[in-house]
């Protein structure tokens, strides 16, 4: 894509997202998604003060020059800038992809929501922990969970959790197979002031923890389901594109009557309509209700006047092939 057009689909989604950049520059946020928005090899995050590009040429040789031109452009427009990283998606080299650095020396370490911090390590992972598309449900999660006891599965950097307890929960477990992902969960805690009990850390696989403490009937207000695509573990397998039934199944007995369970699929060829029926299908039985859908934030989907295109499938009625669904839990009486 020539240079002119480049830089004219990133400052018409500047110009969109402007409003919800804050004087300090605090924020994160989804500053150009190139899928939806006119230039699918190229996403551009932000994170205070750092930028985050995200290369998904078919080669790094490919992109190259696409992202220096984005790069000189966008340090121009945002002056304020500390610190840029390039992840490289299509990389052979895993340190590629986690991200490298593109410019200045000192990337953001913590972002604030809502007057809630989060803990970051932008190059731990290929993704940069902290994911943009599920800011409406932290804000959800610290609206509605004051008072309950709350399980984070696939906790990731346990940003959930950390919502959660911002709100006033009683009680969050953060369960996730990788120790290193939940120490900066830890950190986001430190940040906040909320205590670290260690018991509540659960470092370990999904299939094997979720069937212990249903063993043990230990029970939640809130359990919150945000798996990867896909994960393949001695103990289980998990592909999105057809398990979102069994996944909900496995953690519906850890909720307690009248709680609710947080299903994400962010399967981006299962549509919403199929989705959906999926939902339904389970909640044919009367035990599950749809509760809510959560939209995914529009600077992540692209704004009306930024979007080009339609997406690979519909993702009606959610708004995103992030699709995030609050169900109401029934219990059978004994």
């Amino acid at each position: 894509m020539a240079q002119e057009a480049i830089t004219a689909l990133l400052e018409k989604a500047i110009e969109a997202r402007e409003k919800l950049f804050d004087v300090e520059h605090k924020i994160a946020l989804r500053l150009f998604n190139g899928f939806l928005e006119g230039c699918p090899e190229l996403v551009v995050d932000l994170y205070g003060r750092t930028l985050v590009l995200h290369d998904y040429s078919e080669s790094p040789e490919q992109g190259l020059n696409m992202i220096r031109q984005a790069q000189v452009w966008l340090q121009n427009r945002l002056p304020w800038l500390r610190a840029g990283i390039l992840k490289v998606r299509n990389s052979p080299s895993a340190e590629a992809k986690r991200g490298q650095p593109l410019f200045g020396e000192d990337p953001d370490r913590k972002v604030q929501e809502q007057g809630v911090w989060y803990a970051l390590d932008l190059t731990m992972h290929q993704d940069a922990s902290l994911y943009l598309d599920s800011r409406n449900l932290r804000t959800w999660a610290c609206q509605t969970l004051g008072g309950k006891a709350v399980l984070n599965t696939f906790a990731y950097t346990g940003s959930l959790g950390v919502a959660a307890l911002a709100g006033g929960a009683a009680r969050v477990v953060q369960l996730d197979l990788n120790r290193e992902f939940l120490n900066l969960a830890k950190s986001s805690y430190t940040l906040n002031g909320f205590s670290i009990h260690k018991e509540e850390f659960l470092c370990g696989d999904f299939w094997e923890q979720v069937g212990r403490l249903k063993r043990a009937e230990v029970r939640f207000d809130c359990v919150m389901v945000d798996p990867p695509f896909f994960s393949a573990t001695p103990k289980g397998r998990l592909d999105l594109n057809t398990d979102s039934a069994r996944l909900i199944n496995k953690v519906r007995p850890l909720v307690n009557d009248g709680g609710w369970l947080v299903s994400i699929n962010n399967a981006l060829y299962v549509s919403g309509k199929e989705y959906i029926q999926t939902l339904e299908e389970l909640c044919s039985d009367g035990y599950l209700k749809i509760a809510g859908l959560i939209p995914v934030p529009e600077d992540f989907t692209g704004y009306p006047e930024t979007r080009v295109g339609e997406p690979v499938t519909d993702p009606q009625p959610f708004n995103h092939s992030t699709k995030i669904a609050v169900l109401e839990v029934k219990r059978k009486k004994n």
